[in-house]
């Protein structure tokens, strides 16, 4: 997320500009910030986090989706995870443009956004009442902060070994960090 927002809109208004804008744009409470760029770390670390859980998820009831995806928090905020995975049936708007039930959502952190992802942005996440699992992938040393939805309320957990495994058994399956983190250099 930018430092600054661009202007204060409306939720119809925001939808209108997203969608016309050759860039992403997440909209918090009225208003509206546009998405940084990636580096190359960024970018690998979300193609192999989604391809390592798509692989683990084929032939299940659970898709993986890219950043193209737009999670509603709540009626008032829209944000875009680096990735997530909804399983049964997606529950969306009525033009499949917001989805409303993801199990996990994932953030690889950049400079810019890295004290919102896990400040602000975990929060937020943390309100959506299907969500299981929120991972936040640091791009520049191997870790990954796992949120955990747990009776009670929420669990972290810190994995910092290329030979640590995530356990997810929300989606039945387990990530490990060395395919995450497979041709990256930290």
């Amino acid at each position: 997320m930018a430092i600054d927002s661009i202007r204060q809109m409306t939720v119809e208004e925001y939808f209108a500009f997203d969608e016309a804008s050759e860039y992403k744009n997440e909209y918090i409470d009225g208003e509206v910030y546009p998405m940084t760029g990636g580096t190359f770390n960024h970018a690998a670390i979300m193609l192999n986090a989604s391809g390592a859980l798509w692989l683990r998820l084929k032939g299940s009831d659970c898709q993986v989706l890219t950043s193209a995806m737009r999670i509603r928090v709540s009626p008032t905020r829209y944000v875009y995870p680096d990735l997530s995975v909804v399983c049964g049936a997606p529950e969306t708007d009525e033009r499949s443009m917001n989805l409303f039930n993801p199990v996990l959502v994932a953030e690889v952190t950049s400079p810019s956004t890295i004290d919102y992802d896990r400040g602000g942005k975990l929060r937020h996440y943390q309100n959506i009442e299907s969500l299981q699992v929120v991972l936040i992938i640091d791009q520049f040393q191997v870790l990954i902060e796992a949120h955990f939805r747990q009776a009670g309320g929420w669990h972290a957990q810190e994995f910092s070994s290329l030979d640590a495994i995530v356990p997810l058994p929300a989606l039945d399956c387990e990530l490990p960090l060395a395919d995450i983190y497979d041709g990256i250099l930290v």
